[in-house]
């Protein structure tokens, strides 16, 4: 039996110096039309971009019109980064961080350079971890989920994306 398709989104973090809809464009070029996007609110979770990025960081989401094969996130993640190096950073670093990921009906998977104990190693350096599950109606939290991605904004993004993927899944199209 061949296993279900994904769909795939990505979480952004903008700072001033990035236009939002040029990256936007960019990532729909790439990877398909945006058909979601999360409400934007300030990321406060952390200082791990402040060096790089600056302060003042924007969280958003954004879901694409295409279904993955699973095991494609791992291009993907590399395409991500070369957009980050190529399109958008200076001297000083990168004015948009790209993290894609893919949905399903039971979960949120992140690919990642970050090895760790509840990571497991897909290929060419990526690990993948579920972020979230879906349980009692709703996407929820792991010990080791990121708080951004817990914010009400980001939890019904991700609820959003699981009803229009669910939908699809319905009418053939994952």
């Amino acid at each position: 039996m061949r296993p279900t398709r994904a769909i795939l989104f990505c979480g952004l973090l903008l700072n001033g110096r990035a236009d939002e809809k040029e990256v936007a464009e960019t990532l729909e070029r790439e990877f398909g039309r945006i058909i979601l996007k999360s409400e934007p609110f300030v990321f406060t979770e952390t200082d791990y971009y402040k060096a790089e990025m600056g302060e003042g960081l924007t969280r958003v989401f954004v879901g694409f019109d295409r279904f993955i094969e699973k095991e494609l996130i791992v291009d993907i993640k590399r395409a991500t980064v070369d957009i980050e190096r190529e399109r958008f950073s200076e001297r000083e670093g990168r004015n948009v961080n790209i993290d894609p990921g893919y949905l399903t009906s039971a979960k949120v998977v992140l690919p990642t350079t970050k090895n760790f104990q509840h990571r497991i190693y897909l290929r060419d350096g990526i690990f993948a971890e579920v972020t979230l599950r879906y349980r009692r109606d709703s996407f929820e939290a792991w010990e080791w989920t990121y708080p951004d991605y817990l914010r009400p904004a980001s939890i019904r993004f991700f609820n959003r994306l699981r009803e229009i993927y669910r939908d699809r899944e319905r009418h053939g199209a994952a």
